[in-house]
């Protein structure tokens, strides 16, 4: 194998893009015969191991062998791995890819004779990290065209870039601004992060101002969107009370978002806003936005966006004691 080139990589992290391009890079370095592709789904770390050797009986240079799906290996597999890399074949390299932690035990054995690759976007830095894809594809967008590009994709990154690459074609060298980025893109964040943000902060004024943003720049008829944003603060208001639950019985953020299979960052998140909200408060938030649905749905003769603001303000607002939802319409 070339010499620059260690015996095994773990390429990993949240910027799959990033991820993608590394290994795409890594995978050049070597002829086009010369990469067997592995799934842990169904190849165990023996199975990997045997790869690498049975490829340096063939000669006729250096070889990759690349794992995916590596998250799913177990300490087995991971002891295999391990015992491989310490008299690794000279010719072989050994790429890893998934969802494993980059300071997992499988991190832990591959830094000993290789290189860990990790590629996470915190969400702070989200719009950042769009720029920087505007920037590659030599398209100009301002700091706000990068955060409305967050505000109405949301954190997929694979669909940020997406849309970045829509957008710098689109543009065609002229710069792209807020309102073009507010035009083009269609919402696809499923639950609206500046309005659960501000909801969860407990910030009435904040939360409005989210609401009729989100109404603004919805590229959806207006009540439609109404109807969004409801059932988006209702699913995040009950994922928040299932987060305050588990974390009085002492489970960890990290475990939640294990069990009630959420990214770990919207765990955090739901760990962080349950701790502003008493067990009663979230009881009755439920329950309210269970009665806003019901008057969206014919339940009430008030305007859909009244009820909306309404509700918000009563789920938000600082309550000294949870009271019965009033009575719509």
């Amino acid at each position: 194998m070339p010499s620059e080139l260690k015996a095994v990589y773990l390429i990993v992290g949240a910027d799959r893009p990033k991820v993608a391009r590394a290994l795409a890079r890594l995978r050049a370095r070597f002829p086009e015969g010369a990469v067997e592709r592995l799934s842990a789904r169904d190849a165990s770390g023996a199975d990997a191991v045997a790869a690498c050797n049975a490829l340096g009986l063939f000669g006729g240079g250096s070889r990759l062998v690349v794992v995916e799906d590596v998250e799913r290996w177990k300490a087995a597999d991971v002891r295999a791995l391990a015992d491989y890399l310490a008299t690794p074949s000279p010719d072989t390299v050994v790429a890893l890819t998934g969802e494993a932690k980059a300071d997992g035990p499988l991190a832990k054995a591959v830094r000993k004779s290789g290189e860990v690759l990790a590629y996470d976007v915190p969400r702070k830095a989200l719009a950042r990290w769009v720029g920087e894809q505007f920037e590659r594809l030599g398209a100009r967008a301002d700091a706000a065209a990068c955060r409305a590009l967050v505000e109405l994709v949301g954190d997929d990154l694979v669909a940020l870039g997406g849309e970045a690459e829509k957008l710098a074609t689109w543009a065609a060298g002229d710069p792209i601004a807020a309102e073009d980025v507010q035009a083009l893109v269609a919402t696809q964040a499923e639950d609206p992060f500046a309005l659960t943000e501000a909801w969860g902060r407990r910030d009435v004024a904040a939360a409005l101002t989210a609401c009729e943003a989100a109404l603004e720049r919805s590229g959806r008829p207006r009540r439609d969107e109404v109807h969004r944003l409801a059932g988006a603060l209702a699913r995040h208001v009950a994922r928040v009370a299932a987060c305050q639950r588990l974390a009085a019985d002492g489970v960890t953020a990290r475990e939640a978002a294990g069990r009630l299979r959420l990214r770990p960052y919207a765990a955090v998140k739901a760990f962080e806003h349950a701790a502003r909200y008493s067990e009663e408060e979230l009881a009755d938030a439920v329950v309210r936005l269970a009665a806003l649905d019901h008057g969206l749905k014919g339940g009430s003769r008030l305007r859909e966006e009244l009820q909306l603001a309404r509700t918000l303000v009563e789920v938000t607002a600082e309550q000294t004691a949870a009271a019965a939802p009033t009575t719509s319409g």
